[in-house]
């Protein structure tokens, strides 16, 4: 049952203890898992280390594994979690469809083309990829976004555009790769797989920095997104501007998700699961916006922590394993559908 809170400053709140609840416990898990992965390696050091190291009292050969090589990877992972899970709740909810996601529409396609034209045709650095991935992510979602326009965008129409433009793209990268040489393909595979494997505080940076601009922003017009999940007239009705508010959505979603593809690759599937999660843990009908952001974060560490400890002595990029257990939801979330009589 919701609560409103009212602020000394005249400010009322609703808030859902449940959700509230929720959003609590994954943060405590996502932690949880963010410490248990620091400590995970040919060099395992305890959490009770691991805690005390990032308090500032470890030693040198701790701060060193801990500071530069293991915590960094640990931030990325949160970070894009976090980012793929509040784009795809957006998405979800702006196409009103549970199969709305980017990996779905496409984004991730294009943001892994913008990335192959670097790699394959221009040889680029590690930077030059990231950059190219995040600009193939914009252009596609624009492409999405026109393309779908017909007196406003509407859910179903965006869903079969982006399975067009998803398609599109995903010839595009086939026809990359049969153009590049050994080394080059090679390299283009394992980005495509979607890895969290030396990521450094170079990547940590840009990636908050954007999150920290664009999270607020969506959180602002949460409350006019929750009222188009009624329908857009009765959201006109209720003096929202539909249209202005699905397109700043819409270009935060793509930017997050540009952005999460652009650090990490394309990572499978989180974008699809987290919301849905989210979503059955609250109980509640609405977008769901916090609880799906902190499961993603804690979904993508908790798999890059099962990616290196599950399988013996073979470690697994991240995007093996959220591919595997999003490809079995997926399937359970047709049937769920169909049988609902909605797909």
């Amino acid at each position: 049952m919701n609560r409103a809170v009212r602020t000394p400053g005249g400010l009322s709140l609703r808030l859902d203890p449940r959700a509230l609840i929720v959003v609590v416990l994954l943060l405590a898990a996502a932690c949880a898992a963010g410490v248990a992965l620091i400590g995970t390696g040919d060099a395992k050091i305890p959490a009770s280390d691991v805690l005390r190291t990032l308090a500032g009292n470890g030693n040198a050969y701790q701060d060193f594994i801990v500071g530069e090589l293991r915590l960094p990877r640990v931030l990325v992972g949160l970070l894009v979690g976090a980012s793929l899970g509040l784009g795809g709740a957006l998405f979800q909810s702006v196409s009103r469809n549970p199969l709305g996601s980017p990996d779905v529409l496409g984004l991730s396609q294009g943001s892994t083309a913008g990335a192959l034209v670097v790699i394959v045709l221009l040889s680029g650095s590690t930077t030059q990829v990231t950059v190219g991935a995040l600009i193939g992510g914009l252009v596609t979602g624009l492409a999405i976004y026109l393309l779908a326009w017909k007196q406003g965008v509407h859910g179903y129409r965006l869903v079969l555009v982006g399975i067009g433009v998803s398609a599109i793209a995903t010839a595009v990268n086939g026809y990359l790769l049969t153009k590049a040489d050994l080394v080059d393909a090679a390299r283009a595979v394992v980005w495509m797989t979607g890895s969290l494997g030396g990521r450094d505080w170079d990547q940590v940076g840009p990636l908050l920095a954007l999150c920290a601009v664009l999270v607020p922003l969506v959180l602002v017009n949460a409350r006019g997104l929750r009222m188009m999940e009624m329908g857009d007239d009765v959201a006109n009705a209720l003096g929202v501007r539909v249209q202005r508010v699905r397109l700043v959505l819409m270009v935060c979603a793509v930017l997050l998700t540009a952005a999460a593809t652009a650090a990490a690759g394309p990572v499978s599937f989180v974008a699809l699961t987290a919301p849905q999660l989210a979503r059955r843990l609250t109980r509640s009908p609405g977008p769901n916006l916090v609880p799906s952001l902190c499961m993603g974060a804690a979904l993508l560490v908790a798999a890059d922590w099962a990616s290196q400890r599950a399988f013996g002595a073979d470690q697994l990029p991240v995007g093996v394993v959220t591919g595997v257990l999003g490809g079995g939801y997926l399937l359970w979330l047709l049937v769920t559908e169909r049988r609902a009589g909605r797909i």
